[in-house]
């Protein structure tokens, strides 16, 4: 058997834990579950998959959930998963499991990639969006613990430094699909974070992720406080949650019109713009104010990067929005190539009918 605990904490998660389990079953390795107080089938079918599961009282603290099924565990490398996230597997994920150990030292933290389709919710109807997540997730228990009632973090357990390396294992995460989902878990986790939040005084870790929980429901107005609050404090620019909060800030006052407040993210730029989504950000940004060779500029260069979270942002997305403004210009020559690059995108694709049929 590897020496890995694949480690899940669980409650009512009938409709994806089977799934899950399947997925992870087809490795020689450890698996744990800890159910916090399920009512459905969760329990009977993850029995189905492995015998090593049992019971912990909820207390409102996932890091405690996550804590006790670690400690349970009969290895020190630990890989946790929830329930609703499915391995993805090809030829090489058997190689790369047998050997995740060997890639790791005692000191350091495997982040895999999330792939999230997200709900996203407007005026016009409910859409998605596919947003790519860089998370730790394995690690040896002997020198790092989960902290934090809600999006816990890995931290060390003496307080030295870890080392944050990717790993090539990638799982395909169901948790926000659809509106009412996302809405459930945001209520709850807009609820436990304000809870500890007023326990622990201000940390901008919470308040970015008090401001997300509002921005993923489109309440753009209360998450902007949370943002322009976390990002008055002291941050480490290179932790990615600061990547993603200085867009998630500069997306909300793109949404509220606060175009001019906007542009101040240019100052900025040279930090940011390593990953794809922050140049298209400001891409919208130049185009809403009207600075279009700008935008361009941004949105083509945006389709040169291969570091980006949310999908498109560095290929059609970007394709697109140039595509766009050349046409409004009266270019439509250059249009035509932009849209061209779109691929089977379905916007693209109608301004290319319409522009053919002129």
């Amino acid at each position: 058997m590897l020496p890995i605990s694949v480690c899940i904490i669980a409650k009512n998660e009938e409709n994806y834990i089977g799934e899950c389990l399947r997925r992870l079953s087809l490795y020689d390795w450890e698996i744990i579950v800890v159910d916090t107080g399920s009512t459905d089938r969760t329990v009977e079918i993850a029995r189905t998959y492995t015998p090593h599961v049992c019971h912990f009282d909820w207390v409102n603290d996932f890091s405690a959930a996550r804590n006790y099924s670690i400690s349970i565990a009969s290895n020190d490398y630990i890989l946790a998963v929830d329930c609703d996230e499915y391995l993805e597997a090809d030829e090489q994920t058997l190689n790369i499991v047998s050997n995740l150990a060997k890639r790791i030292t005692p000191w350091q933290i495997g982040v895999l990639d999330l792939v999230n389709p997200s709900a996203e919710c407007s005026a016009s109807g409910e859409s998605q969006s596919i947003v790519h997540e860089h998370i730790a997730r394995f690690f040896n228990r002997k020198f790092t613990c989960y902290k934090g009632a809600v999006h816990e973090q890995l931290v060390s357990k003496g307080g030295e430094a870890l080392e944050f390396i990717p790993i090539p294992l990638t799982f395909y995460h169901m948790g926000y699909s659809t509106a009412d989902i996302k809405k459930k878990k945001a209520s709850r986790n807009i609820s436990l974070l304000e809870s500890e939040l007023k326990a622990s005084g201000s940390d901008p870790y919470l308040l970015f992720q008090l401001g997300q929980s509002y921005f993923g429901l489109s309440e753009y107005a209360k998450a902007l406080p949370y943002f322009e609050q976390a990002l008055s404090m002291e941050v480490d620019e290179r932790e990615e949650y600061v990547q993603t909060l200085v867009e998630s800030y500069g997306y909300c006052l793109v949404n509220l019109g606060q175009y001019t407040k906007a542009l101040g993210l240019s100052g900025i730029y040279s930090f940011f713009s390593r990953r794809a989504d922050f140049v298209f950000l400001m891409g919208l940004i130049y185009m809403n104010n009207a600075m279009f060779e700008n935008a361009i500029q941004e949105f083509l260069k945006a389709a040169t990067i291969a570091n980006h979270a949310v999908h498109g942002v560095n290929s059609f997305l970007a394709y697109y929005n140039a595509g766009v403004i050349y046409e409004c210009m009266g270019n439509n020559q250059e249009a035509v190539k932009l849209y061209e690059k779109c691929g089977n995108y379905a916007p693209a694709c109608q301004r290319l009918n319409l522009i053919q049929e002129k």
